[in-house]
């Protein structure tokens, strides 16, 4: 396979190239100044958000809104905003660093995430100057907050075909808008609402940016929540709202265009999020299970309870890892097309877009650990962990919305390989080519070449035959179905799942040998023995995937011959997956905390 060129990497690249760990950013290698960002969050988390947990659910008047007052008086609304519109203008992975670190604030992580992403990026990537000017300086500081009005009662997934209207004025000068939004994130106290209405009979919506002062803005009572119930949530209603005619976002019919684009975002930063929850639920499960004894023993010393902390901490280690090698993606597009004379807030956009197939895979992979992770915290704390006094019942409830969020997960996983196959189609992706090697090599006697027994050798064998798996059941589910393959939801996930074990198997093996390169063998033991666990997870779920897709749509030889080459790119040599946990289990509990 060819090596990339980290400055021209192409979203969904990485089934059919390979990536050197000097290409991939981890976050280790985060500065001084990102690490103090950081550590504002923690504080600001510790000292504000923290000991007010109890009041933000119960929605006590004006709490959230003063939090997120306070959070931009520090600086944490503007990492991303320009420094003309008085923000930080920090790169991308910064603004992932604080996605992350803030992810472990419950509801109070929904609002901020709202509120510097899909309420403040429209503006901020779409919007003209002078709407820049006005708005993106007050919602950098918090004194304007910021909603986001897309989903209606009959639109979810399918966001295009909202049906609220607006009508341009008789005297030219103002948009008249009709219509009704729900579970709209920050809706209660938002000063600025980003609104998606069609005009006339348009077919595609058009965005326009609403104040709350503009008036005909009215809403439902808070909605009452499974979890982040702090989080205001709310139905809007738009009754003859007049919204000046320079407040249109874009151009005409580009709403649905913006949409989709800011979600690109959405799902990266909400995988990043999860990261920071998941480490946090980690950290409370492992202080709680050196403090119970049961029969006289911590439960810490027993074998069960390490297995599940160990796969805990697996899961987000590799998550961790592709989240930052997929912003470190974004930001090099991003430099290279701003190098190459485009706009900067285009070029933002742009570099997002292209990787719009790893922001799928990162909702997903991301949304899910983190359900795993407090799912075992619960199982870990026992009986406490059911009661609604300990902290697993709030993280436990807060984790469940995010595989809705941003696209269902079901539409994150068929949109992965929805995006590959159209940019293979464009002449974007060249997947067929490399599809069609595989089904040659099929027919030929295996090359076992000579063996090597270098680190990380085993693992880059893996990860080629991985790929090679997945590239054999994608390339014969569209030779075999064809235009019937979009219709066939199964198979597709079964495709998606195993092109996102191949991109996060990946990412924890570059992560784990560029701190190898850093720190030595010694010092990455955990880091080497969760890479080794994963892999085992990866090998053992994409051959799954693989057979069940195989069995759906192929027959007789061509289906025995399939498997075979299955069965053969998913081998491995025997791994003590046991004895790896136990190892990571220890390192883990010895610090009473996560630690990687």
């Amino acid at each position: 396979m060819e090596t990339t060129d980290k400055t021209k990497v192409k979203g969904g690249e990485f089934l059919i190239k390979e990536t050197t760990y000097q290409d991939v950013f981890i976050p280790e290698e985060f500065d001084e100044e990102q690490q103090m960002i950081a550590q504002t969050c923690r504080d600001f988390l510790t000292t504000e958000v923290y000991p007010n947990l109890d009041r933000i659910d119960k929605m006590e008047e004006g709490l959230m809104a003063s939090l997120v007052t306070k959070a931009g008086a520090l600086g944490l609304l503007g990492v991303s905003i320009p420094e003309e519109y008085g923000g930080f203008g920090k790169n991308f992975n910064t603004s992932m660093l604080v996605a992350d670190v803030i992810g472990a604030g419950h509801s109070f992580a929904v609002a901020i995430s709202a509120h510097t992403g899909i309420g403040t990026l429209p503006i901020l990537y779409y919007g003209n100057e002078a709407q820049k000017a006005k708005y993106i300086p007050k919602l950098g500081s918090g004194e304007w907050k910021a909603a986001y009005c897309l989903t209606e009662p009959n639109s979810g997934s399918d966001a295009n075909s909202g049906k609220t209207k607006a009508k341009l004025s008789a005297d030219g000068k103002h948009y008249v808008i009709n219509g009704q939004k729900m579970w709209i994130t920050n809706g209660g106290f938002a000063d600025i609402f980003i609104v998606f209405a069609k005009i006339d009979d348009d077919k595609n919506l058009t965005a326009f940016i609403v104040e709350r002062e503009f008036g005909g803005v009215t809403m439902n009572p808070e909605e009452h929540k499974m979890g982040i119930k702090g989080s205001s949530t709310r139905q809007v209603f738009f009754n003859d709202c007049a919204v000046p005619v320079e407040n249109m976002l874009s151009e005409r019919e580009n709403g649905f265009k913006i949409a989709v684009n800011i979600l690109n975002i959405g799902r990266i930063k909400l995988a990043a999020a999860a990261v920071g929850a998941s480490k946090a639920v980690i950290s409370t499960a492992i202080n709680y299970s050196n403090e119970r004894i049961q029969f006289e023993r911590p439960i810490s010393k027993y074998g069960a309870i390490r297995y599940k902390i160990a796969e805990m901490a697996t899961k987000v280690y590799a998550v961790e890892s592709a989240n930052y090698r997929a912003g470190q993606n974004i930001d090099d597009a991003y430099e290279a097309l701003v190098a190459g004379g485009m706009d900067k807030s285009k070029a933002k956009l742009k570099s997002t877009e292209q990787f719009a197939v790893e922001c799928a895979i990162l909702k997903v992979w991301g949304s899910e650990a983190l359900d795993y992770v407090v799912d075992e915290g619960v199982q870990i704390y026992g009986g406490m962990g059911f009661s609604a006094d300990a902290p697993m019942d709030r993280a436990y409830r807060d984790a469940r919305i995010n595989r809705i969020f941003e696209g269902t997960n079901e539409i994150n996983r068929l949109l992965t390989v929805d995006m590959m196959l159209k940019r293979a189609m464009k002449g974007e992706l060249d997947l067929m080519t490399p599809a069609t090697a595989v089904a040659a090599e099929l027919m030929s006697i295996p090359d076992f070449g000579e063996e090597d027994d270098t680190l990380f050798a085993a693992e880059k064998k893996i990860i080629q035959n991985l790929k090679k798996a997945t590239l054999m059941v994608a390339g014969a589910a569209v030779q075999k179905l064809m235009m019937s393959l979009s219709k066939e939801q199964e198979i597709l996930m079964n495709i998606a799942d195993m092109a996102s074990y191949v991109y996060v198997a990946e990412s924890v093996m570059l992560r784990t040998e560029k701190l190898v390169s850093l720190r030595g063998a010694e010092g990455c033991e955990g880091q080497l023995n969760m890479m080794r666990i994963y892999f085992v997870e990866a090998v053992d779920a994409l051959q799954k995937a693989g057979k069940e897709a195989l069995w759906a749509f192929a027959e007789g030889d061509e289906q025995r011959m399939m498997l075979v080459g299955l069965k053969r790119f998913t081998k491995v040599e025997p791994f003590n997956v046991k004895d790896a946990r136990q190892k990571v289990a220890q390192q883990l509990i010895a610090e009473n905390k996560y630690c990687f």
